[in-house]
């Protein structure tokens, strides 16, 4: 299974799922449900989303380190303060809820189904092998990190 890991980039999985909550509300339509503020809620929920996740790119940005998931080897800096100071994975956290948006847009609790699921597979095939990987280049520095800052949140 470590064939998958840091090979799939994310925002390509947060398409994939988006895609597949899609579908699974077409294909099961008994599970459907109405939100008088469905669309105001939604796009508040999408934005606070792809704010946090810009919050995250911008603080790399700012470090000088990389942005890209799949190579953490390659991490210049660690990176603890801005949004990084109460969510170790920012970007992750702001395509969940990007995707918690798109799930509330539809309506579908079957589609909403499908987010844990996400978050299993960015645990498992993603932020584990980053967190080794950082545990390898910033030793001590970062287990006192992950002991003070919550991988989601």
């Amino acid at each position: 299974m470590n064939v998958l890991e840091l090979k799939v980039p994310p925002l390509l999985l947060v398409i994939l799922f988006g895609g597949a909550m899609w579908a699974v509300s077409r294909l099961l339509p008994a599970g459907n449900f109405a939100i008088p503020t469905r669309l105001w809620l939604s796009a508040a929920v999408l934005a606070v989303g792809a704010c946090i996740a810009l919050l995250g790119v911008l603080e790399f940005r700012t470090a000088g380190t990389t942005v890209d998931p799949r190579t953490p080897h390659q991490s210049d800096s660690l990176v603890v303060k801005g949004v990084y100071r109460y969510t170790r994975n920012p970007m992750y956290l702001g395509f969940l809820l990007m995707l918690v948006a798109w799930g509330l847009f539809l309506g579908s609790v079957f589609a909403a189904l499908l987010l844990p699921l996400f978050i299993i597979y960015m645990n498992r095939f993603q932020i584990l092998p980053e967190e080794r990987h950082m545990r390898a280049l910033f030793g001590e520095a970062y287990l006192h990190y992950m002991s003070q800052v919550r991988r989601w949140l």
